[in-house]
């Protein structure tokens, strides 16, 4: 099979196209020059900005004849419209990367959708959410903004247009928080430092602390987009990827801590007992947690590397890789120590 890769070279692309590669399809990756990690030399690669250079590459694209195209960076609206207006009638199937956040519950947690909490799991029927551009604010972000495209990005629209290409068969992958090597967004980091910094006590808001939120292993998620892109079942289907069982955050920290060897307790207190540094910054009323079993039941898919395993994988890589900067604010100890001897842990 031919296979087009947009994007693929930054944290979840690479295992997804090395499963792909393994299985024996020839691919192309498009993405911007250069790429920080090596891929097999049979992996053909095209390099320009999928904005910028759409018009000069899209004949290169469409040379390549693909049989299926696999957009891992979808953005906006006119991302998604290029593709399709590019590919339709030329592949034979479209697989999109979507989000978590299209969902009214998200919106519920941001508080751009007021109203109650919406029942868990969220199925891939679940509502979405009526306010569109989750990353805008009230005033536009001046144009030379590193993050100027989240002023357009809404996975929503996204998803409206290639699911409405019948020239183009669509499936669309609605990924959860994932975390694992090579995560730029280094989402154990804020509990790892503090257990290897010998801490003997994480503080977590009540509300917090019974939060859940499905996450997954970035090897598993990989798995899922290159069975979603060799499966025609896929075609014309929305699915949900992510853990089967979403853990409360209380859980995930102690699991984490068990891949990294603390000891040490998970404390809770009321949000007014905490600085602010560790306050609830959402909703957390509402839990995020999705429904699975589509994808499971549809395409027999089953995730291959435990929780255990995920977390011992990570916690080895976030270890040897912390990130380049780090806000001293978020590791106050000192007033942690305080709020830990008035509740008599200190």
């Amino acid at each position: 099979m031919r296979i087009l890769v947009i994007g693929g070279t930054r944290f979840i692309g690479p295992p997804v196209v090395n499963r792909l590669y393994e299985a024996g399809h020839s691919l192309r990756l498009f993405h911007r020059q250069p790429a920080d990690i090596e891929f097999p030399p049979e992996v053909e690669h095209i390099y320009g900005d999928r904005r910028a250079d759409w018009d000069a590459i899209a004949p290169e694209l469409v040379a390549f004849q693909p049989d299926v195209v696999l957009d891992m960076v979808p953005i906006t609206e006119a991302d998604a419209t290029r593709v399709v207006e590019t590919f339709r009638g030329v592949a034979q199937r479209l697989v999109s990367i979507s989000s978590q956040d299209v969902y009214r519950a998200y919106g519920r947690i941001n508080g751009t959708e007021p109203g109650d909490p919406d029942p868990v799991p969220l199925a891939e029927d679940a509502p979405l959410r009526e306010q569109l551009y989750p990353y805008r604010g009230e005033t536009p972000r001046p144009p030379d903004h590193a993050n100027r495209i989240l002023d357009d990005y809404d996975k929503i629209l996204v998803e409206r247009v290639v699911m409405n290409e019948p020239d183009l068969p669509a499936t669309v992958l609605r990924l959860p928080m994932v975390y694992g090597p090579r995560d730029y967004q280094h989402r154990l980091y804020q509990y790892l430092k503090r257990m290897d910094d010998g801490r003997p006590a994480i503080l977590l808001d009540t509300l917090t602390a019974r939060w859940r939120w499905t996450r997954d292993f970035v090897d598993n998620t990989a798995a899922a987009i290159a069975l979603s892109v060799t499966d025609k079942r896929a075609a014309g289907r929305v699915y949900n990827v992510g853990e089967e069982h979403p853990l409360t955050m209380v859980e995930w920290i102690d699991a984490i801590g068990q891949a990294a060897g603390w000891i040490g307790d998970i404390v809770t207190a009321a949000d007014y007992q905490l600085p602010d540094h560790l306050r609830a910054q959402a909703g957390l009323e509402q839990h995020l947690v999705a429904d699975t079993t589509r994808i499971r039941a549809e395409l027999d898919f089953m995730p291959h590397i435990t929780l255990d395993e995920a977390l011992r994988r990570t916690v080895i890589w976030e270890r040897a890789h912390p990130p380049e900067q780090v806000d001293p604010a978020l590791f106050d100890y000192a007033t942690e120590d305080y709020v830990l001897s008035t509740l008599g842990r200190g």
